[in-house]
This record gives structure tokens, C-alpha cells and sequence, in this order.
């Protein structure tokens, strides 16, 4: 009970008091800003435009999707009307009888908007038309159609693009909410778990992680986010998962990892952020996806397990209960990893015989003093 109140008050009172900063959320995003970048830097996002239109937020996108239309239709509109002008095929100029205009029923700018609408959607309501009077205005028209269709291809293709990015794939692939630690296989590890709330699987799925802490060289030199990398696995292996119910990976706290020397009580004083990815290509759309989240020292629960999800039911199937997705359970388990090896270690010797040279083994000679 102790121990409960330890960890609420630890969670509640100490991670409100003292918020640590996150490279990575919960949900995946980096919290990160670019300063002092040169301005021949930032022309380089308008060099990959197709990338740049693409990561637009969409009430950018839509704002630059009306305004390229809008542009072009009123753009050609003035070629267009500057055509009739230099023609003299507008009404101001009382054209004669047997005048033929470049374009039929261009009166103003209005109508001459309303034709460059219709050419480049080409909707052609026959109203309005280009007669073979003048090659200026068949060029024009030409001009217009094919640049009309980059437009439309190239403004389509991006919100498709947007449309079917495997991001929103990564939307139904969940985190716990809390990473625990506990003995698995008689080894003390840490624990995750991770489900995929769609029945299509995840192809050639890989998991791993990234612990980011500050560190200091021996030169004296302090590195913030380096990067320490973690190995995740699952009973199979971390690599081609069969991902079609919630998984639990762990990582094995042996001599070689950073969490060896932590312990209950100095792991709420450790500056570190864990941070874990899940690759994998989606099945439906063949798109490479990557899921992401962290975890602070209050996120990671020492001595606790997560409690079990998946049942049979009478009728044979498999049921997936997510009421328990992130709900742990207390267990016993080692104040540390290096007292868990230590213990190992002296039962391992107990085990063990020993030679002493000094010993040396003599028959004696049993005599009977026993007088009948």
C-alpha cells in the first residue's frame, strides 16, 4: 500500500510540479523549432514544392488550391479581354457589320472572365468562342488548355496525396499510456504495449527505440538529446510482427542497458525521455508507416505488469478486451537490476562445489574396547 501511494504521489504532486519537456508527444509530433535559419535556406522549400504543398496544413492547402484557380481563370481573363481590346472587338469601339472578332460575345472583362472559366474547365457552353480571325487568340487558347491541365493535375494530385499519406494510418496504431517494469522469463525488464486498432495488418512491421538524455564526454563536452539505442522485442523477435492483437514488447534490463543501475527511488530523478517507433508498410495502400511515441521517468512504472486482454470465448474466438489495454497490476519485483543479477549470482554459487587441497582423506581402524 505504501508503495501505491509512493508512486500517486510521485505521478500527481512531483510530474504537475515539475513538467518535463518532450522532444516527442504522446500522439507522435516532435516539439521542435528551427532558429536563425538563412534565407537562401528557406528558398529551398520552394525548390521541393510538390513536398512543401503536401505538408501543408489543409486550410492552406484549400487557401492555395481557390487562390491558383481563381488567379488563372482571372489572369487568362485579361489576356483574354486584352485580346478584344487590341482587336477592337469590344462594343466601345462600334465594330462594323462584317467584323469578325477573335472571340464571339466578349462584351467586357466580365464576359471575358466568365470564357477564360470556361476554356480552362473546359465547359464550353458555345456561347462564347474563339474564331480562326486572329493566331494570337488560338495560341492563347492552346496555352491556356494545356496549362490548365498541370494545374488541375498537379492541385489534385496533392490533396490526393494528402488524402491517403499513411499518417492517418498511424492514427489507429496505440501506445499504453504507461511503460512498466517487471520480471518476464526470469528477467527484469521493461514493458510496453502497443495495439493496432484496425483488423489489416501491418506488413514487415520493426519496433525499436531511442532514449534521449543529457550526457557529458569525458572532454567535458554536454550533449543534450543523445541518443542511446534500445532494443524492443517480442517472444518471436522485433522484426516481421504478426500484429492482428495487441502486443506487449519489452526490453531486457541486462548489464548493457541504460536502466540497469536505476532503481524505484532514483528513476523519478533520471532526465531522460524513451522514446519508441513502430515501421511497418501499410497492407492496403503499400505506404511505409511509422508510429511514434515517448515516455518520461513518471510514465514508467516500476513493478507492474499489465493486466491480460485477450480471452477465448465459448464459441472459439478470440476476444480483445481494451478495457485492460493500459490497466497494470502490482507484482514483486526486484528493487534493481543489479540485485537481481547479484542474487543470481549467490545462488548460482551455492550450487557450485569446491576442492581443498589441504585435504586428505585416512582410514582409521575401527577397534572394539567393549568388554563382553
Amino acid at each position: 500500500m505504501f508503495k501505491n501511494l509512493r508512486k500517486y504521489f510521485a505521478i500527481h504532486l512531483f510530474g504537475h510540479s515539475q513538467r518535463r519537456a518532450r522532444l516527442v508527444s504522446k500522439d507522435g509530433r516532435c516539439n521542435i523549432e528551427f532558429g536563425n535559419v538563412e534565407t537562401q535556406s528557406r528558398l529551398f522549400f520552394f525548390v521541393d514544392i510538390w513536398t512543401t504543398v503536401i505538408d501543408l496544413k489543409w486550410r492552406y492547402k484549400m487557401t492555395v488550391f481557390i487562390t491558383v484557380f481563381l488567379g488563372s481563370w482571372f489572369f487568362f481573363g485579361l489576356l483574354w479581354y486584352a485580346v478584344a481590346y487590341i482587336h477592337k472587338d469590344l462594343p466601345e469601339f462600334r465594330p462594323s457589320g462584317n467584323h469578325t472578332p477573335c472571340v464571339e460575345n466578349i462584351k467586357g472583362l466580365t464576359s471575358a472572365f466568365l470564357f477564360s472559366l470556361e476554356t480552362q474547365v473546359t465547359i464550353g457552353y458555345g456561347y462564347r468562342y474563339v474564331t480562326e480571325q486572329c493566331g494570337t487568340a488560338v495560341f492563347l487558347l492552346v496555352f491556356q488548355s494545356i496549362l490548365g491541365v498541370m494545374i488541375s493535375s498537379f492541385m489534385c494530385g496533392a490533396i490526393l496525396a494528402k488524402i491517403s499519406r499513411p499518417k492517418k494510418r498511424a492514427k489507429t496504431i496505440t501506445f499504453s499510456k504507461n511503460a512498466v517494469i517487471s520480471k518476464r522469463g526470469g528477467k527484469l525488464c521493461l514493458l510496453i504495449r502497443v495495439a493496432n486498432l484496425r483488423k489489416s495488418l501491418l506488413i514487415d512491421s520493426h519496433i525499436y527505440g531511442k532514449l534521449l538524455r543529457t550526457t557529458v564526454t569525458p572532454e567535458g563536452e554536454t550533449i543534450i538529446l543523445d541518443q542511446v539505442d534500445i532494443n524492443f522485442v517480442v517472444d518471436a523477435g522485433n522484426e516481421h510482427l504478426f500484429f492482428i492483437s495487441p502486443l506487449t514488447i519489452y526490453h531486457v534490463i541486462d548489464h548493457n542497458s541504460p536502466f540497469f543501475h536505476m532503481a524505484p527511488e532514483n528513476i523519478l530523478q533520471q532526465d531522460f525521455e524513451l522514446v519508441v517507433f513502430l515501421d511497418g508498410t501499410v497492407e492496403s495502400t503499400s505506404a511505409t508507416c511509422q508510429v511514434r511515441t515517448s515516455y518520461v521517468p513518471e510514465e514508467v512504472l516500476w513493478g507492474y505488469r499489465f493486466a491480460p486482454m485477450v480471452s477465448k470465448t465459448k464459441e472459439g474466438k478470440y476476444r480483445v478486451d481494451f478495457h485492460n489495454f493500459g490497466k497494470t497490476v502490482v507484482v514483486d519485483t526486484p528493487h534493481c537490476a543489479l540485485c537481481l543479477y547479484n542474487e543470481k549470482d549467490a545462488k548460482a554459487w551455492l550450487k557450485r562445489g569446491y576442492d581443498n587441497p589441504n585435504f586428505v582423506l585416512e582410514e582409521v581402524s575401527e577397534t572394539d574396547d567393549t568388554k563382553m
